[in-house]
């Protein structure tokens, strides 16, 4: 059984997983420990570039219109406008592909202030993705985890791991953050592998949207250069179109569409998180790939 594969695989990492995989011209699935909400991390960046997608193919923004960032409005992050020292000037188009190609959190809290949360939940409502859950900017996220660590917010924790006497002092304030409410699912952004899985496939079918949204998000997808997680566990001739997250310690994800040379395509969800406190593994992350290619070889072997 495949499911009895997967959770091998995933207790031989020392972590949990969950697994979708259907396929996108057909109606196979594999779907594994998908019962409950887990931290979505930057996957549901997706779902921002597709209501800034749609919301341009019905005429309600401009892709070309340019925003004007200060590094003071800076969401903490280790890329792109996060860590820009000058004024820049980038179109919303630009912006999408930032968040999307190297997960820049101030691209993202941009378009999220940009495009409304409310009309982010009213699409995948409409789509039947309940489970897709966005909770604020990844700046709100962040400053209730710091608070919840027992400081003003994210920046004033972040200063006392930097100051902080040795590594080991560092990582127990982490750890703290780690325990914080504020990162449990359902309190933080949140989704289910499934329903990742399925917005993908409707994605690549024109069906989430707006061809013309569908094909701009499929596109920049295909640029990601992130690809250390689902695609490590296939061969270069099979195209990985995929947007990963990550939360130290706590998840390591990855959704996206495989396509094989001779046209069959699948898309993928793998959210991996910890077997218990303090039980994250460094193979967490090498995993995501190998527990993608058996789902997807076990569809592709079906009659």
């Amino acid at each position: 059984m495949i499911e009895d594969r997967l959770e091998q695989v995933f207790a031989g990492a020392g972590c949990r997983g969950s697994v979708a995989v259907l396929d996108i011209d057909g109606q196979g699935r594999v779907v594994f420990g998908d019962t409950e909400l887990v931290v979505a991390a930057s996957t549901f960046k997706i779902v921002v570039a597709l209501e800034l997608f749609c919301q341009a193919a019905e005429g309600r923004l401009d892709l070309a219109e340019r925003v004007r960032f200060s590094p003071a409005q800076a969401t903490p992050g280790g890329q792109g406008l996060c860590i820009f020292e000058d004024e820049a000037e980038v179109s919303l188009r630009d912006i999408a592909r930032m968040m999307l190609t190297i997960s820049d959190n101030t691209a993202t809290d941009t378009l999220i202030g940009r495009v409304s949360l409310s009309r982010i939940h009213a699409r995948l409502a409409d789509l039947g993705l309940d489970r897709i859950r966005l909770e604020g900017t990844i700046r709100q996220e962040f400053d209730a985890i710091g608070r919840d660590a027992g400081f003003a917010g994210w920046a004033e924790m972040g200063r006392a791991m930097r100051q902080a006497g040795s590594p080991a002092d560092a990582e127990r304030i982490w750890e703290r953050a780690l325990s914080a409410p504020s990162l449990r699912p359902g309190r933080i952004t949140s989704a289910t592998a499934g329903q990742m899985a399925t917005l993908l496939r409707l994605i690549w079918r024109d069906e989430a949207g707006p061809v013309d949204a569908c094909r701009a998000v499929r596109t920049i997808l295909g640029q990601q250069r992130l690809t250390r997680k689902i695609a490590a566990g296939f061969s270069d001739e099979v195209r990985v179109a995929a947007k990963s997250g990550t939360v130290p310690g706590c998840a390591s994800n990855d959704a996206g569409v495989v396509q094989y040379p001779d046209g069959s395509r699948f898309a993928v969800a793998v959210f991996t998180r910890p077997a218990g406190p303090g039980a994250w593994t460094p193979q967490a992350d090498s995993v995501i790939g190998t527990a993608a290619r058996l789902a997807v070889e076990y569809l592709r072997r079906q009659p």
